[in-house]
């Protein structure tokens, strides 16, 4: 996979776990939320959302991104995105987060799938067919193989892209997301990490 070779598709599908490659055979897919306690050697140490501790083990080379914020404005036709939503009382569905993925990362992970960002909620990377905003606030078409999907976005919702990182951003009160595989004794091995800094949060 030629965008692997460049160290993106560890990103690029980063919400598709059963797309990466197994790191742990014997692992479990598993997603990890929180805030760095520590990075010991290759252990990162993150104590989680939910008040748990995690050792992830980095592999070498492991591919780090930034998040860095952004606005519903910025989203535009065409662009290649990955929503959060939930489904609305009213009927529809409601954005919890947005993520802008770079050109290079076009198609990654795409299509809808559970996810386990709130309770009830789905994973959608697809292309934005339409975005329009007017008296009712801001909706967007998403379009994907299988389908599409019109989600609204509330004002204040997190809107992020990715930036350039390094391991020297994995510092101890950066918040990280991480896709990995859970091993029998808790530890969760990955080959990718996206990490918050300068207040911005990894929404997914």
């Amino acid at each position: 996979m030629r965008t692997f070779a460049k160290g993106v598709i560890a990103l690029g599908v980063l919400f598709n776990c059963a797309a990466l490659p197994a790191v742990a055979q014997d692992g479990q897919p598993t997603r990890v939320r929180g805030t760095i306690a520590s990075l010991d050697g290759s252990t990162l140490n993150v104590d989680t959302r939910e008040g748990a501790k995690v050792a992830i083990k980095l592999a070498d080379g492991v591919a780090v991104k930034g998040v860095r914020a952004a606005k519903i404005s910025d989203i535009k036709t065409g662009d290649f995105v990955g929503v959060a939503s939930v489904p609305q009382s009213g009927g529809g569905d409601g954005a919890v987060e947005v993520l802008i993925f770079p050109a290079a990362m076009r198609g990654a992970g795409e299509g809808t799938r559970p996810w386990d960002v709130q309770p009830n909620s789905t994973m959608t990377n697809a292309t934005v067919a339409n975005a329009v905003t007017n008296v009712d606030g801001a909706k967007l078409t998403l379009k994907y193989p299988q389908g599409e999907k019109t989600v609204t976005l509330p004002d204040g919702i997190p809107v992020v892209t990715l930036a350039d990182a390094s391991t020297a951003d994995l510092k101890p009160g950066n918040k990280v997301f991480v896709s990995g595989m859970k091993a029998a004794d808790g530890t969760v091995a990955t080959k990718s990490v996206v990490v918050g800094d300068k207040g911005v949060v990894p929404p997914m």
